[in-house]
């Protein structure tokens, strides 16, 4: 074998060739160690030259894996790496306990944990900087990795004595203790509970999200540049605005930039890059997630839709038929969508009136051909997950020759961003509060003095003392001033939420008014509950007349005893989630027409079926 030296130009090319290649810097390492363990494993080949050993790498991708590994020898190990491990504890955790209120959850993720040493790592950490009892109520660790044999060593939590050498020992006494059956030591039992173990593929799965810490040390490096890049797309996705990503020594985001900047590049302490707007973080994040040519025209088709696939963002497509025609992994999981939805009308789906009013948007950039951003729309979640706010742009899709091909559709979760307004705004109102307090203290404690002063006075002279009766008065009359000022508030107040109540009942009104279709809802005992004014003009009753009545007692031109059987059949769930029934009638003006009649299940908060709506349309 060749007898190069360390400073080889060739072996210089060789660590520039894996930097490029692959985005991991081992130029930091020793040459000494780190030429030998290159070496070690292009003997292992059957390879004596460094530049033969690129063109290997060349040849054979899986190589790279290899290599890796020979390079890392201890590929896990209690805070490995100690002084990045103390810049951690030092300098970063404080700054997002800092940022936490007293009951707040701190969510962290271990990814490619292996056999579990470095999350066992994280919650030593946390436990000496927040208390146990903080740690084990507000701390959550997820820990994930491919190979379940690694995760199940790692839920054992147990390890021999020379795996713990890397902590001190009194960190180790402490959290540690001694197995009797076989000598080894096993993690405190009461903490393991704020550790989640789990399987993940951190190319197919969605990332864990609003995450304070990320860990992700020389895992990446098992990674190409494609895969890579979509992975760390997912990670920006993941961490919080304020949320930081840890990574190993031999790895930098030099080359994710856009998304990503450093805190302590010495410490591989990254932060996320100050985007404050959605479209410039979704630009970004599309970036990350594909290489875009210089000709548009040669794009592969397959990589497109594996970039919107792997987008962080929930993103629909619906086409100029008004189908939905693309829905992303982030739109499937957030928004409840199935593949089986796809080339369904969307006027059909939920999603296309809640819990925004979507078909009149896209008609309205379809004409106006340019994006419309409808910010801080409320999504009701289930009843122990409370509201979710999105951001939504709906843009227009043109062809080459300006062709309308559709519209596309993102949906930006900025939840975290409107409650951290709410709670600014709160501290803001405690604020003002608090100095309005302090301004009466301070008016009381003029008072006191005045009124001491008046005291004094009052030995001297009679007038004085009308005086001082006089600036009682005087403030007592600002203080009914002052009272008077908050009633009106209070008047006006209530006066904007009747109008805004008026205005809603009148826009229901009106909406129910422009339907050219009889609408009739009914409860589970057929009691009428909704009459619109085209079922008025159909069958000749007003609103007032059928309210609260059964259906199968009106005595109106269409036969409801045909209705019957299959209202029945549908509120027991034997037809489907909707129907249609062709009826002969006889409307209010005595003509024979042919009545449509469809039926949906009216579902309440919970989900529960609380009655059927009835569309009725004469052909």
């Amino acid at each position: 074998m060749s007898s190069r030296t360390e400073t080889d130009p060739a072996f210089e090319g060789l660590l520039r060739f894996l930097r490029e290649n692959r985005g991991f810097d081992f130029t930091g390492y020793k040459r000494p160690s780190l030429t030998r363990r290159v070496r070690k494993r292009m003997a292992e080949v059957g390879v004596e030259e460094f530049e033969a050993y690129q063109d290997y790498l060349q040849v054979h991708p899986n190589e790279f894996a290899e290599l890796f590994n020979t390079i890392l020898i201890n590929v896990t190990s209690f805070f490995r790496d100690a002084e990045a491990w103390d810049y951690l504890a030092d300098e970063i955790v404080p700054r997002i306990l800092k940022a936490k209120t007293p009951n707040s959850t701190i969510r962290m993720w271990s990814a490619g944990c292996a056999s579990g040493e470095e999350a066992y790592s994280l919650v030593m950490m946390m436990a000496e900087a927040m208390g146990m009892e903080a740690c084990r109520r507000h701390l959550k660790i997820y820990a994930t990795d491919v190979d379940e044999e690694d995760l199940e060593r790692a839920r054992r939590g147990s390890y021999k004595a020379e795996a713990l050498e890397p902590i001190p020992l009194e960190i180790r006494e402490k959290y540690f203790e001694r197995s009797n059956s076989n000598g080894r030591y096993v993690f405190r039992r009461d903490l393991r509970r704020t550790l989640v173990f789990g399987r993940h593929d951190l190319m197919h799965d969605a990332p864990i999200s609003r995450l304070d810490l990320l860990l992700c040390r020389n895992t990446l490096i098992y990674f190409n540049r494609e895969a890579q890049d979509r992975i760390v797309a997912r990670f920006h996705f993941a961490l919080k605005d304020d949320g930081y990503i840890f990574l190993g020594r031999a790895e930098t985001m030099l080359v994710h930039e856009q998304l990503f900047e450093p805190v302590a590049m010495e410490h591989r302490v990254f932060c996320k890059a100050d985007r404050s707007k959605p479209e410039e973080r979704m630009e970004a994040l599309v970036q990350a997630g594909m290489e875009i040519g210089s000709d548009q025209s040669e794009a592969d088709p397959g990589l497109q839709g594996a970039a919107l696939e792997a987008m962080p963002l929930a993103q629909i497509v619906v086409d100029r038929r008004e189908r939905l025609a693309l829905a992303n992994e982030q739109a499937r999981s957030r928004l409840g969508l199935d593949l089986r939805d796809l080339h369904r009308p969307f006027r059909d789906m939920e999603l296309s009136y809640r819990p925004l009013e979507l078909r009149s948007l896209i008609e309205e950039v379809r004409e106006r051909k340019e994006s419309i951003v409808v910010r801080d729309v409320e999504r009701t979640l289930a009843e122990e997950d409370g509201e979710e706010y999105w951001d939504i742009v709906v843009t227009p899709l043109y062809g080459s020759g300006d062709g309308w091909l559709g519209t596309a559709i993102t949906f930006w979760d900025v939840t975290e961003r409107r409650d951290r307004k709410v709670e600014l705004e709160q501290a803001h109102h405690e604020l003002e509060t608090t100095y309005e307090e302090l301004q009466s203290t301070n008016e009381e404690l003029e008072t006191s003095n005045e009124e001491l002063q008046s005291t004094v006075e009052e030995l001297q002279t009679t007038n004085e003392e009308l005086q001082s009766s006089n600036e009682e008065m005087e403030t007592m009359n600002e203080e009914l001033q002052s009272a008077n000022a908050e009633l009106q508030e209070m008047n006006e107040e209530l006066r904007s939420r009747t109008s805004d109540l008026d205005r809603a009942y009148a826009f229901q009104e009106s909406i129910l008014a422009s339907v050219d279709v009889g609408i009739v809802a009914v409860d589970r005992e057929f009691k009428i509950t909704l009459w619109n004014d085209r079922a008025e003009d159909l069958w000749g009753l007003r609103s007032g007349e059928v309210q609260d009545l059964s259906l199968f007692d009106l005595d109106i031109g269409l036969p409801v005893e045909e209705l019957e059987g299959p209202i029945r059949r549908f509120l027991a769930g034997e037809a489907g989630e909707k129907q249609e029934i062709v009826l002969e009638a006889t409307n209010r003006r005595g003509r024979a027409i042919s009545c449509t009649v469809s039926q949906t299940i009216r579902s309440g908060s919970d989900g529960q079926a609380e009655g059927i709506i009835l569309l009725m349309d004469e052909e």
